[in-house]
């Protein structure tokens, strides 16, 4: 049996720009390509760290469909998780940059690993975990 690897996760959102600017800028994610699609009427910018799926990371797949502004997230999806040196310092640079910092850096309960949730511009909820 062949051992696959996980190539990204894709989300949907309202303002590609403003999405990319999110996550490149607080987050320091790289955009790694852009594609748009005239004929399907969507792009997609796919962002990582590193290189990517080039260096077996993960990356998000941000799909913007011309003309909605607005998705309906449901109850099933939970959240991104990206591990950051600093959690504090993350939370204090995504607020000044403008997002949502929704749980502040402290430690998971019933444990020490220290984390903290922020909200992406599209809402979506990202865990952010202290990790040198």
């Amino acid at each position: 049996m062949s051992t696959g690897r996980f190539l990204h996760t894709m989300i949907r959102v309202g303002n590609l720009d403003r999405s990319a600017k999110f996550y490149t800028e607080l987050l320091g994610m790289t955009e790694l390509r852009r594609r748009d699609v005239p004929d399907g009427k969507y792009t997609l910018a796919f962002l990582g760290y590193g290189t990517g799926n080039a260096e077996g990371g993960g990356e998000i797949e941000l799909t913007y469909n011309y003309g909605v502004e607005k998705y309906e997230q449901g109850t099933a999806f939970g959240h991104l998780a990206v591990a950051v040196p600093d959690v504090a310092a993350a939370c204090e640079r995504v607020r000044n940059g403008g997002g949502k910092v929704t749980r502040e850096a402290g430690p998971v309960k019933f444990g020490t690993t220290v984390i903290a949730f922020v909200e992406d511009p599209d809402g979506y909820k990202i865990e952010l975990i202290e990790r040198a």
